[in-house]
């Protein structure tokens, strides 16, 4: 595997955690907490960075099938992400999170865990 390519797949596997550190517990009490909107925040910068090294390690170009998937549950982290720092600002920390939002968060993680798991699959079949 190129190193660049290697380099994003670690920092990737960091970014699921921090986004599982912070859709956990946020999907068992349905509040908005810092730590919460501390390990979204951290899981996009470093979904961001892992993917800009995925993207420049990569012999295929970026616009693939799985790069697609992976853009558009980044995409959905982000929104997520940035629909919390907004939920933050209006209602405060602490607050409980809207139903909807508390179901996005929930299929916004699931397909960036379902993208990932492809990622992951792609490279064992090489």
């Amino acid at each position: 595997m190129n190193p660049l390519s290697r380099t994003g797949a670690t920092i990737v596997v960091f970014a699921l955690a921090a986004y599982t550190m912070a859709v956990v517990p946020e999907q068992r009490r349905r509040r908005l907490t810092p730590r919460v909107l501390a390990f979204l925040t951290v899981g996009v910068l470093l979904d961001v960075t892992a993917t800009i090294f995925m993207i420049l390690g990569s012999s295929k170009g970026a616009f693939t099938l799985h790069g697609l998937l992976g853009y558009s549950s980044l995409a959905a982290m982000i929104v997520d992400t940035l629909l919390m720092w907004r939920l933050a600002r209006g209602a405060g920390l602490g607050a409980g999170v809207p139903r909807g939002l508390h179901l996005f968060t929930r299929a916004a993680y699931l397909w960036w865990v379902a993208a990932f798991i492809t990622g992951g699959l792609l490279v064992a079949m090489r």
